[in-house]
Protein backbone atom coordinates (compact mmCIF):
# COMPACT_ATOMS: atom_id res chain seq x y z
CA UNK A 1 0.00 0.00 0.00
CA UNK A 2 1.29 3.54 -0.77
CA UNK A 3 2.73 5.69 2.12
CA UNK A 4 1.39 9.29 2.03
CA UNK A 5 2.49 12.61 4.11
CA UNK A 6 -0.77 14.97 5.40
CA UNK A 7 -0.17 17.89 6.49
CA UNK A 8 -2.75 18.92 8.81
CA UNK A 9 -2.32 23.09 10.12
CA UNK A 10 -5.20 24.16 12.55
CA UNK A 11 -5.39 27.76 13.24
CA UNK A 12 -8.00 30.23 15.10
CA UNK A 13 -10.82 31.15 12.39
CA UNK A 14 -10.66 34.57 11.09
CA UNK A 15 -11.39 37.13 13.44
CA UNK A 16 -11.05 35.64 17.16
CA UNK A 17 -7.86 36.64 18.82
CA UNK A 18 -4.64 34.83 18.53
CA UNK A 19 -2.45 36.10 21.64
CA UNK A 20 0.54 34.36 19.98
CA UNK A 21 0.54 35.89 16.83
CA UNK A 22 0.10 39.66 18.27
CA UNK A 23 2.98 38.86 20.72
CA UNK A 24 5.09 38.03 18.18
CA UNK A 25 3.74 41.18 16.24
CA UNK A 26 4.17 43.69 19.16
CA UNK A 27 8.16 41.83 19.44
CA UNK A 28 8.99 42.58 16.21
CA UNK A 29 7.28 46.36 16.22
CA UNK A 30 8.82 47.03 19.67
CA UNK A 31 12.17 45.60 19.42
CA UNK A 32 13.05 45.67 16.12
CA UNK A 33 10.98 48.65 14.29
CA UNK A 34 9.41 45.88 11.85
CA UNK A 35 6.75 48.66 10.98
CA UNK A 36 5.98 47.25 7.35
CA UNK A 37 4.65 44.34 9.32
CA UNK A 38 1.14 44.39 10.03
CA UNK A 39 -0.35 41.21 11.23
CA UNK A 40 0.95 37.69 12.75
CA UNK A 41 -0.99 34.69 12.56
CA UNK A 42 0.19 31.90 14.75
CA UNK A 43 -0.60 28.03 13.56
CA UNK A 44 0.29 24.72 14.44
CA UNK A 45 1.32 21.73 12.36
CA UNK A 46 0.63 18.31 12.57
CA UNK A 47 2.19 15.88 10.16
CA UNK A 48 1.11 11.96 9.26
CA UNK A 49 2.59 9.90 7.55
CA UNK A 50 -0.02 7.02 6.52
CA UNK A 51 -0.41 3.78 4.68
CA UNK A 52 -3.88 4.47 2.63
CA UNK A 53 -4.93 3.20 -0.82
CA UNK A 54 -5.39 6.91 -2.61
CA UNK A 55 -4.21 10.62 -1.48
CA UNK A 56 -7.97 10.76 -0.90
CA UNK A 57 -8.51 8.36 1.72
CA UNK A 58 -5.41 9.05 3.22
CA UNK A 59 -6.56 12.48 4.02
CA UNK A 60 -9.97 11.35 5.23
CA UNK A 61 -8.56 9.06 7.51
CA UNK A 62 -6.19 11.65 9.02
CA UNK A 63 -9.47 14.17 9.28
CA UNK A 64 -11.52 11.40 10.84
CA UNK A 65 -8.10 10.56 13.54
CA UNK A 66 -8.18 14.45 13.97
CA UNK A 67 -12.61 14.75 14.61
CA UNK A 68 -12.56 11.26 16.32
CA UNK A 69 -9.32 12.50 19.33
CA UNK A 70 -10.70 15.96 18.95
CA UNK A 71 -7.47 17.51 18.16
CA UNK A 72 -8.98 21.02 17.18
CA UNK A 73 -12.05 22.74 18.19
CA UNK A 74 -14.21 23.03 15.03
CA UNK A 75 -15.86 25.80 16.75
CA UNK A 76 -12.55 28.14 17.06
CA UNK A 77 -10.24 26.32 14.52
CA UNK A 78 -10.25 26.22 11.23
CA UNK A 79 -8.29 23.36 9.26
CA UNK A 80 -6.17 22.89 6.30
CA UNK A 81 -4.83 19.68 4.74
CA UNK A 82 -2.22 18.78 2.48
CA UNK A 83 -1.84 15.49 0.97
CA UNK A 84 1.34 14.54 -0.42
CA UNK A 85 3.12 11.20 -1.26
CA UNK A 86 6.17 10.16 0.60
Amino acid sequence: MPLFLVNVTIENKPGLVDPEGDTILNDLILKDKKTHVKKVRSAKMLRFQIEAGSRESAQKAVLDLCNEFRIYNPLVSKVSVETLNA
